[in-house]
């Protein structure tokens, strides 16, 4: 079996778990969260502990992704996700405009970004963007179509960086 999909996972405090038909749905203080429960997959609550179990050796590798998926959407109700981006640039800005969020990447027009269902988006200073919600897979998504406007070049590392991400940079040309 699976090393990921023993492990069990507890529900911490405020955190609700149900399971109906074909659906799991966990319910927490930052929102609430279900997916399709994939057949093969054995789920069970017992004293506040979420474990898994595949039905037959073939449901092996999925019943580890479920357990790394509703892990995820535990931690994502009580705790949440967020993911921080730098603009790096001459001129390079970003500002709210009520729910929207508004670029200037040096483009001839501002890059108006609308922000999704589910995810907040603050801007702390004018070169940091924090993209923040309950569902790990989203705020990465949104954190990536925000850097997808103006990816970082590796000449003078302008553009649009995750916080943690190092950009390699290479020598200009020689005459």
């Amino acid at each position: 079996m699976s090393r990921v999909a023993k492990k069990p996972i507890s529900l911490p405090k405020g955190v609700e778990f149900k399971q109906q038909d074909d659906t799991l749905t966990v319910k927490g203080a930052k929102g609430t969260l279900s997916i399709a429960k994939p057949a093969g997959v054995e789920v069970k609550l017992e004293d506040g502990v979420l474990n898994l179990s595949p039905e037959t050796i073939e449901h092996d590798a999925i019943t580890g992704t479920i357990r790394a998926i509703l892990a995820n959407m535990v931690k994502g109700v009580s705790d949440g996700f967020e993911r921080k981006l730098e603009l790096v640039g001459v001129g390079y800005r970003a500002a709210m405009q009520g729910k929207d969020l508004s670029l200037s990447l040096g483009f001839s027009h501002p890059v108006v970004f609308q922000t999704p269902e589910g995810i907040t988006i603050a801007t702390p200073t004018q070169t940091e963007i924090l993209v923040q919600g309950a569902d790990k897979q989203r705020v990465g998504e949104v954190a990536a179509k925000i850097r997808g406007f103006r990816p970082p070049e590796p000449y003078k590392g302008k553009g649009v960086k995750y916080s943690d991400e190092t950009i390699i940079r290479k020598e200009a040309k020689k005459a």
